[in-house]
């Protein structure tokens, strides 16, 4: 998972380089046209210009992620692809944990009535999940005891639930960090467009109208990113809920399946 979790985030850098990296020569290339342009063709019309900049939504983010401050920008969207990175690499963690616990309970059943504790140890062997874990880590207790058995499966229970739970604190942390830098981006553009309006000596609507949208844009992608990995946060605590409770039951299950065993031996 940590090899899988690495190459989601490399790729997702690369691909965020090579997009940085095309906006900035586009945004040159377009600059230097259109400086050419206006030299040698009239004027062109507010609407004609909105027009041609609404063809490409692609290249409208771009400009805007220019807009924003490539430095500012560049954290948010780092904070996405490290967060996306770790979201899929946890859902595939959880959804390879889900178990089918009653069908794995009747398992394990019948195993015990036919071949005693080695087959159901068998069984757990051969399933996926950490509730086939728990009851392995319970069947191999057996001889020791019903108090050993819930004891182990009580202990190796918290230890599943640890790796259901690895690495949301970082998802937390991007969350948390994508608004942060947001602001901060348009704190600085605020200061930025201040000093311009300093500089030209005349509060024109125009330039501080322009200087606040530029400086906004930086919250406005933090804010985003916030609420895209909010989503998968929230879908892992709910999914892990669920997987914990299921563990609680098959356990309570497990145990009362062995204290039956017991009476028949």
């Amino acid at each position: 998972m940590k090899k899988l979790l690495a190459l989601f985030a490399v790729i997702g850098m690369l691909t965020f380089a090579s997009n940085v990296s095309l906006a900035q020569e586009g945004t040159d290339s377009t600059a230097v046209s259109q400086t050419v342009a206006a030299a040698q063709t009239p004027a062109v019309s507010t609407d004609d210009e909105a027009k041609i900049e609404g063809q490409s939504f692609h290249q409208v983010l771009k400009q805007k992620f220019i807009e924003g401050g490539a430095g500012f920008m560049a954290s948010i969207i780092l904070c996405l692809i490290f967060g996306l990175a770790i979201s899929i690499e946890r859902i595939l963690y959880l959804n390879f944990s889900s178990t089918n616990t009653k069908k794995l309970l009747s398992n394990v059943e019948e195993a015990l009535n036919q071949g005693g504790i080695e087959a159901a140890k068998e069984v757990c062997r051969n399933t996926r999940g950490p509730v086939a874990s728990i009851f392995y880590q319970g069947l191999d207790r057996h001889e020791e005891g019903i108090e050993m058995v819930e004891k182990s499966v009580v202990s190796y229970g918290g230890v599943q639930a640890g790796l259901l739970e690895k690495n949301l604190s970082w998802i937390a942390l991007f969350i948390a960090l994508g608004p942060m830098l947001g602001f901060l981006g348009t704190v600085i553009g605020m200061v930025a467009a201040f000093d311009a309006i300093k500089v030209a000596g005349d509060i024109s609507p125009a330039l501080v109208a322009g200087g606040i949208s530029v400086a906004l844009i930086t919250t406005i992608g933090g804010l985003i990113v916030a609420m895209i990995l909010q989503i998968f946060y929230n879908y892992f605590v709910s999914k892990i809920d669920g997987i914990i409770n299921d563990m609680e039951d098959a356990s309570i299950s497990l145990i009362d399946l062995l204290y039956k065993f017991n009476l028949k031996k």
